[in-house]
């Protein structure tokens, strides 16, 4: 493949790393010949870097293989996923885990990525619920459009909230942003523990 096939999203293998496309653009300079610039996300070490490619290079696509497994448990800072299906376990490390540790609860299924036999992390679906532990109460009469106040999750995370939101609702989250979607339901919340 070459830069010219690329696709948000895609992996490709750069210096032995699998690298995914977060955004890319064709550039047609007035003079000088074409190129694409790719903003690119290393899942082995987190690391995005902006770069401009030649439109004939040749690049390999990164094979991520992608694992349904449940989180169980953390001990020392070290997270514990099980197949279902072998039983076999898979630690993870919180640098593995990152930005997923935001959004993970005990039992949630989720995929383990790896390639070439190294774990990179956990894909995550894209939104999440939670249910929210402790909030500022809502102040009756305040309405103001788009006014905000801090929820704080089960997970430990604080994310803004519209100020109708009260402790103990649950909450559909976007794992990319971080951000509030909408209420959800307790049977919502429960599908989160089933096998995809």
């Amino acid at each position: 493949m070459t830069p010219t096939d690329f696709k948000t999203n895609l992996t490709v293998k750069i210096d032995g790393d699998p690298w995914q496309v977060i955004e890319f653009q064709h550039v047609k300079p007035g003079k000088g010949a074409a190129f694409v610039r790719a903003k690119l996300r290393n899942l082995a070490t987190g690391a995005v870097v902006e770069s401009s490619y030649n439109p004939n290079t040749k690049m390999e696509q990164a094979k991520i293989e992608r694992q349904n497994m449940q989180y169980l448990y953390e001990t020392d800072g070290m997270y514990a996923f099980m197949d279902n299906e072998t039983f076999e376990q898979t630690e993870l490390s919180k640098e593995q885990l990152g930005d997923a540790l935001n959004f993970l609860i005990d039992n949630m299924m989720v995929k383990v990525m790896s390639f070439e036999g190294r774990i990179l992390g956990v894909d995550l679906p894209n939104t999440v619920i939670l249910q929210v532990t402790e909030c500022e109460p809502g102040v009756r009469g305040n309405t103001a459009t788009g006014a905000t106040k801090n929820a704080t999750m089960q997970t430990g995370y604080t994310i803004k909230v519209p100020l109708f939101i009260e402790e103990g609702e649950y909450l559909s989250i976007d794992t990319r942003t971080g951000d509030y979607i909408q209420r959800a339901s307790e049977a919502d919340y429960q599908t989160q523990f089933e096998a995809q």
